[in-house]
């Protein structure tokens, strides 16, 4: 007598996503966070990028161009540090996606979607970490930005303003990580990536004033979310005022995390 068998139904990895609740997302998200910091111990040329850039873009937009610009290279930085940390912590984000891509072609993101895991958490996890590279680049720029004469008189709003530009990247990265998940190649990724981002970030009013610009193009740097995040930078580091411009700047990053968070884990369930 042999016993009947009844094949049972596959479990599908999107039914297993749904049974996680809150308390369990925010574990599996720890857990591919710190997944993701081991990988930045073991590749320490990660952060090439980010000890180096702070440097060099510091001198090099400071003692170019702050005597044509702002008469000397001490009445510069004001101006100067604030832009030269936004555009750090924003072109880091791309790494995000870069990233994203390279780990999804090598296969570990198929393991990820089969297991029985929150199906943001391999998302959060990589982009909660990413937010370590955005505070370096902070704080070096900051500390180069002292060592050469700059004296934000800000107080505690320079730490404000320093959190401010940290979480605008971490919302921007959501941009760059819909972008990895659905391009076909890394390099894809990071050359979309800086297509956009250097006209965000030169048509701004990050390193020149915005009314020597012709008329046409002050109104487009008047629009750019960029221009916004680095005068709320500005007025909290130098003056310790929270205005318009940073109220202006948490609703955009809320709207791009609503917005592109979503739609990047259906489009990393689609495709992993």
């Amino acid at each position: 007598m042999s016993a009947i068998i009844t094949p049972q139904p596959p479990v599908l990895p999107a039914q297993l996503g749904r049974r996680v609740g809150l308390r369990d997302t925010l574990r599996q998200t720890a857990t591919m966070a710190y997944r993701a910091l081991l990988r930045l111990r073991r590749t320490p040329e990660q952060w090439a990028d980010v000890l180096v850039m702070p440097f060099l873009f510091t001198f090099m937009f400071a003692y170019l161009f702050g005597g044509a610009i702002a008469g000397s290279v001490g009445d510069y930085l004001p101006a100067l540090l604030p832009a030269i940390v936004v555009q750090g912590v924003v072109q880091a984000s791309l790494v995000t996606g870069t990233q994203l891509r390279e780990d999804m072609d090598t296969g570990v993101f198929d393991r990820f979607r089969s297991l029985p895991m929150a199906r943001i958490a391999p998302l959060g996890g990589a982009l909660l970490t990413d937010t370590i590279r955005y505070a370096a680049i902070t704080g070096l720029t900051i500390f180069v930005g002292v060592i050469i004469g700059w004296r934000p008189g800000g107080g505690w709003g320079l730490l404000a303003a320093a959190l401010l530009a940290i979480v605008t990247a971490w919302a921007v990265s959501w941009c760059w990580a819909l972008l990895g998940v659905t391009a076909r190649t890394a390099g894809t990724v990071q050359g979309i990536g800086m297509l956009v981002l250097m006209p965000l970030t030169f048509v701004s009013n990050a390193f020149v004033p915005v009314d020597t610009l012709p008329a046409w193009l002050q109104t487009v740097a008047a629009w750019n979310p960029l221009s916004h995040l680095i005068t709320a930078f500005r007025e909290l580091a130098n003056e310790g005022v929270w205005g318009a411009d940073a109220w202006w700047t948490l609703l955009g990053a809320a709207v791009i995390v609503a917005l592109f968070a979503p739609l990047t884990v259906r489009a990393y369930m689609r495709k992993a």
